[in-house]
């Protein structure tokens, strides 16, 4: 819990516990979403992500930004690994005003997980449905998508369809964003989250 000496809490906002990485598979698995998982060597980076590479490689490979304005307001923003971000400029789009990378504490206490380890899946434990999810439109164009299951010792690979219906059964449903080529221009679209191809 929250003290003094701004340690990091170990419960979420609202006092309870996360949702932890073996409860979250079997959820899944309850929900008939199949979803494969490889443990491994602790991620940090994107670059350790692709210095282990155990995914193929490909557009399912994701970076995950966990963003806060000045009023308080949080965004999970997930995108393909090699995508080049200008957060004033994805701060303009999404009318945030300014962003700034959300603390460890928020970190735990809106998406129960330790920095390394940000993923669309944490937004189970985001119980209070404070934080907006944004994906980019590319990765809704993928078959599959790679992601940690609360931990960054694990990677799951799964339907993208599959996880944008269970991030919006969490109530979460995506806003799609969609970057121009200079990677700085960006902008949201109107789009059903599960227009795949």
């Amino acid at each position: 819990m929250p003290n003094s000496n701004n340690a990091v809490p170990d419960r979420l906002v609202d006092g309870s516990l996360p949702t932890d990485s073996d409860s979250l598979l079997k959820e899944l698995a309850s929900l008939g979403i199949d979803a494969p998982t490889i443990e491994h060597a602790p991620m940090f980076t994107v670059e350790d992500s692709k210095t282990l590479r155990i995914t193929p490689g490909g557009q399912g490979d994701i970076k995950n930004l966990f963003l806060r304005n000045k009023k308080g307001k949080m965004w999970l923003v997930s995108c393909h690994e090699d995508r080049a971000i200008d957060l004033k400029a994805l701060a303009k789009a999404l009318g945030a005003g300014r962003f700034s990378f959300a603390s460890e504490a928020r970190m735990m206490e809106y998406l129960g997980i330790k920095p390394g380890s940000v993923s669309p899946l944490a937004l189970v434990n985001d119980r209070t449905r404070s934080v907006r999810f944004v994906i980019d439109h590319e990765l809704t164009q993928t078959d599959v998508i790679y992601l940690h299951p609360l931990v960054n010792t694990r990677t799951t690979t799964m339907a993208t369809v599959d996880l944008l219906a269970y991030c919006a059964q969490t109530g979460h449903p995506a806003d799609i964003i969609t970057f121009a080529e200079d990677g700085v221009h960006c902008m949201l679209i109107e789009t059903d989250e599960t227009d795949h191809v």
